[in-house]
């Protein structure tokens, strides 16, 4: 026996030279597993891309539990013979890279436009490296037998071309668009975001009552009145008798110095029972107001500017911020007795993710994704869906989930999903930010343009804006295997088996994968959706560095050991479920890993000159540990299939614990000293065995020390990683 079984096991001295063997050894790439003949050419295949972190700083515990499970269920996969694939990669994360880098900037006394576009933008790129670096070394440090020789990043080269294919299509096919529209304006940020970006913070605020001026017919309330100097109209429900004698007519009135336009329009959408009935619409300033003045065809009146500054005629607001402008207005209003009635009311305030800054809602000219319009859709591989169907993206994004074609786990965020897709507007794709795609469009004289591709024109220029992170990130199942050209690795792992991923993203990100791969490929990104939860404090609190409570996975890897923090991130934490991390859960299972090398040290040092072929004859109870044995292993191989982690973590732990070592090595222990010849064989057969195949069946649960130990017994430098699974 290796005389490092009689010294408690130190993860940190095996950790990292494991970790290099195995990669060194090619394992974690399936072409290698075929050329070393540990897996068949023609093998199945099971594939699945990392979803890539941001580079925007280090991993955290939510990343943590994200790579504990995709590992698991990867390692697996590869020892039943799969040709397994697992695709590692890092996001560039556009605006919240940008946002990181000029934070930093802003410490030197420095701004973004001081240095120039060219300037700044290597900047950004020495900070993506230094964070990709540290983001690598995490994902070692977790053990994740990632195909690094296939990693990816959405900004290089091939994501690019991929990224202008993708764009150049769907503008082709008249899915994408420039307009100017309301979009949801970011003041500090100086650029547009998504409805997703936006973190709506619950506030106090006050709903104001009042009349435009003395002779207007028609009360309004709004928590917001210096937007009013931009309305064009004044909308209440058609069947309101209260103001249905002043449908149809025009109002001039003076408004705190500002002349206005007032239509009184009937429209189904307001709520009779809200303030007076009647709503103030200011079409350029609210996205609800400017889907009201498409249907009425009403004017738009921008009064506020990029800057949330106030842009009218009326000396008494010009120039003024958005809050000085509402005190002012509100000021005014009592002085001319205007003002009807003052309430306190709860608000959600929209604020933008990254900044922190209130959106203002701002007619911009931008580009869009068209989710409604209806489109040919070929070489369909879809269920139910055949080539040359006439479809929309939101149509083609609700299938593939309703047909049953892609699978959501936990189910019950189905009902999110569709009620995503059913409130979806058309997706803003275009930022006003120098890091990330530029808008592959170039503009040329008479107004030429040169659409995904460089015309190598010096009369023709480039779009300014970049593309909105999700774009390319949309494309990362296929385009991470080669797309848009024709590779073997697209050919034999796309569709992906399945993607792992936080529930946080579910409308960012897995929806606009669905959206993507379904149109442009005429197929499914991936078969089933794996979404966990997210790690909290142990008093149920998000982490994060400004509460102080964020831990950094590191520092417990050093501590505990990898094994003993991914199981603390397996052990009972189902799909779509929270969890209040403890670090008293690390520490316990730290222990479990003590258990487990003790329990070899025993069966070590009672079989080393035992035979360890079959004996002639097992005892009735040994073949009893045997069955029963057999048995754990068919009921966690289908757990495994079904992605139920949680639950043979859990089985494995009080197995190993409680069967093995306290009931059979205790009851083998004493055999051993006092049966017979036939009852020693058989005794230490059955602790061989078990411990063998335990270690199979824990490895992908904690491959570190399954790994340490079958190295130690196997001297013919197999690995643990490419050995087969047990066949109960």
């Amino acid at each position: 026996m290796d005389n490092k079984f009689l010294k408690p096991y130190e993860p940190k001295e095996v950790e990292s030279d494991i970790y290099s063997k195995w990669r060194d050894a090619g394992f974690f790439n399936p072409d290698v597993c075929i050329t070393k003949g540990v897996t068949r050419m023609d093998a199945p295949t099971y594939s699945i891309v990392l979803p890539p972190p941001n580079v925007t700083g280090v991993l955290h515990l939510g990343h943590a539990m994200m790579l504990a499970i995709q590992d698991t269920i990867v390692r697996f996969q590869r020892m039943r013979g799969k040709r397994t694939l697992w695709i590692p990669g890092t996001d560039h994360a556009a605006i919240a890279t940008q946002t990181k880098v000029e934070k930093l900037l802003q410490k030197d006394g420095k701004r973004k436009h001081d240095l120039g576009r060219e300037a700044f933008l290597k900047e950004v790129d020495a900070f993506a490296q230094d964070s990709h670096d540290t983001i690598a070394k995490q994902i070692s440090a977790m053990g994740a037998s990632v195909d690094w020789s296939r990693e990816a990043f959405t900004l290089d080269d091939t994501r690019e071309k991929a990224v202008h294919t993708a764009f150049k299509k769907m503008y082709e096919d008249g899915l994408i668009y420039r307009k100017e529209k309301v979009i949801n304006w970011d003041p500090k940020g100086q650029t547009v975001i998504s409805d997703d970006e936006i973190v709506h913070e619950a506030r106090k605020a006050t709903l104001y009552t009042f009349k435009y001026a003395a002779d207007f017919p028609i009360a309004i309330s709004t928590t917001r009145p210096e937007t009013k100097y931009g309305d064009t109209a004044v909308a209440v429900h058609p069947d309101d008798t209260r103001y249905a004698q002043f449908v149809g007519h025009t109002f001039e009135v003076n408004f705190a110095g500002e002349q206005l336009s007032i239509q009184i329009i009937a429209d189904p959408s307001v709520d009779p029972e809200f303030g007076t009935g009647a709503l103030g619409v200011t079409p350029a300033h609210s996205q609800t107001d400017y889907d009201m003045a498409q249907a009425h065809n009403l004017p738009l009146k921008q009064v506020i500017n990029e800057y949330a500054k106030m842009t009218t005629s009326s000396e008494l607001v010009n120039g003024l911020k958005v809050e000085e402008a509402r005190t002012k207005t509100v000021e005014w209003l009592r002085s001319q007795a205007l003002m009807i009635d003052e309430q306190e009311s709860d608000q959600n305030v929209s604020t933008a993710e990254r900044t922190g800054a209130i959106i203002e809602p701002l007619p911009k000219l931008q580009w869009f994704v068209d989710v409604n319009k209806k489109f040919t859709l070929k070489h369909s591989h879809l269920d139910g869906i055949t080539d040359g169907a006439q479809v929309s993206l939101k149509e083609l994004m609700t299938h593939v989930v309703e047909s049953g074609q892609i699978n959501i786990l936990p189910e019950r965020f189905e009902k999110t999903y569709f009620h995503w897709i059913t409130n979806l507007r058309d997706w803003c794709i275009s930022r006003q930010i120098w890091y990330g795609h530029r808008i592959p469009v170039w503009y040329g004289p008479d107004g030429a343009l040169s659409v995904g591709q460089d015309p190598h024109d010096q009369s023709f220029v480039q779009d300014d804006d970049t593309l909105d992170t999700w774009f390319s990130s949309a494309l990362w199942t296929f385009s991470t295997l080669g797309w848009p050209d024709a590779t073997e690795d697209f050919a034999h792992y796309h569709p992906t088996d399945l993607l792992e991923t936080g529930y946080d993203i579910i409308f960012f990100w897995v929806a606009r994968m669905i959206l993507m791969s379904t149109y442009l490929l005429g197929d499914i990104p991936f078969k089933t959706i794996y979404l966990h939860g997210i790690v909290r404090d142990a008093k149920g609190k998000k982490m994060s560095k400004s509460l102080g409570n964020a831990i950094d996975p590191l520092d417990l890897i050093e501590t505990y050991g990898t094994d003993a923090v991914r199981m603390s991130l397996l052990v009972g934490i189902g799909p779509g479920s929270d969890t209040n991390f403890s670090e008293d859960k690390v520490r316990a299972y730290k222990k479990f890993a003590n258990k487990i090398w003790n329990a070899t040290r025993f069966v070590l040092e009672q079989t080393t000159d035992a035979d360890f072929a079959t004996p002639d004859t097992l005892t009735q109870q040994d073949t009893q540990y045997l069955n029963d044995f057999n048995s754990l292993v068919h009921e966690i191989t289908k757990e495994i299939e079904e992605y139920k982690l949680y639950l043979v973590s859990e089985k494995l732990y009080h197995y190993v614990w409680h069967t093995f070592a306290d009931i059979i090595i205790e009851d083998c222990k004493k055999r051993i000293a006092q049966g017979n010849e036939d009852e020693k064989k058989s005794a230490r057969h059955t602790l061989r065995y078990l411990l063998i195949n335990q270690l199979k069946v824990l490895h992908p649960f904690m491959p570190f020390i399954t790994e340490e130990i079958w190295q130690t017994i196997h001297k013919d430098n197999t690995m643990l990683i490419v050995s087969a699974w047990p066949h109960a």
